[in-house]
């Protein structure tokens, strides 16, 4: 026989019998498909964001086909409507989605703190933040690089002046930002619910504090004394509100001498 004849012969003979095995395996290792998994995962948003808690959008649908959990309404980036839709597909009860949103607890801009260095590294805050807590005089504060914007998948963070802000109609709190903030200045607060909040996370002492950012927290307990419902307490030179206290009267924003207080 040609032996190119047989080469070919040879070569088609171990394909089709490599066909044969491969359908043959796939028959035999098949993994059972989930329909009603399928069915949840097909009404997820798909953002992956892990903002339900789980890894993303496949290992909330599976907790939800099991049974493992009944609430609906932990998917923050379909919010209502997907919750809704969650609820009638599954026959469940959909709940509503609280809307939260990411808040950068800082205010250090170049009008509040100075460059103690000219930084040259790799330019990313978790990068900076380990050579002597960044360039910015207040350790506490926010680098600037973006490494929360990088990490949020809905575009609601940008840097303004040296600073992170979050648009409060995009964020889903999904707390990517959180986790991504190596100074830990992101927090994810209630949107729908009013109050005071202390826009600082500087602990060192009122007179370190002041001279690193004129917009620092001193501790001086001013707003503490003015708060008629309680809900202000002073631990480790920084001010902390208690939200469920909190009446957003406004009036410790006043006695605030630095200015570091709003009122959301």
């Amino acid at each position: 026989m040609n032996p190119v004849l047989l080469a070919v012969l040879l070569v088609g003979g171990i394909g089709v019998a490599a066909g044969l095995l491969l359908a043959i395996a796939s028959k035999v290792f098949a993994v059972p498909v989930n329909e009603k998994e399928e069915g949840v995962n097909e009404i997820l948003p798909g953002a992956n964001c892990g903002g339900c808690g789980y890894s993303g959008c496949s290992g909330y649908a599976a907790a939800l086909a099991s049974g493992e959990v009944t609430d609906c309404s932990k998917c923050v980036a379909g919010g209502d409507e997907v919750a809704g839709a969650l609820a009638e597909y599954l026959g469940l009860s959909a709940g509503a989605v609280e809307k939260s949103c990411a808040v950068v607890f800082c205010q250090g801009t170049p009008d509040h703190t100075e460059a103690k260095m000219e930084y040259r590294g790799d330019m990313t805050c978790a990068s900076a933040t380990k050579l002597y807590g960044g360039e910015k005089t207040c350790a506490y504060s926010c680098i600037g690089y973006g490494d929360c914007v990088k990490a949020c998948p809905f575009d609601a963070i940008s840097v303004v002046n040296g600073v992170a802000v979050t648009d409060k109609a995009k964020c889903k709190a999904c707390g990517r930002c959180v986790a991504a903030c190596p100074k830990k200045i992101i927090g994810i607060v209630p949107a729908a619910e009013a109050g005071a909040l202390v826009m600082c996370k500087n602990a060192d002492k009122g007179a370190v504090a002041r001279k690193a950012c004129t917009a620092a927290c001193i501790g001086c307990g001013k707003c503490m004394k003015v708060c008629e419902s309680g809900a202000i307490t002073v631990k480790n030179f920084l001010a902390s509100v208690d939200r469920e206290k909190c009446t957003g009267c406004g009036k410790c924003a006043e006695a605030c001498p630095d200015h570091c207080i709003i009122i959301k």
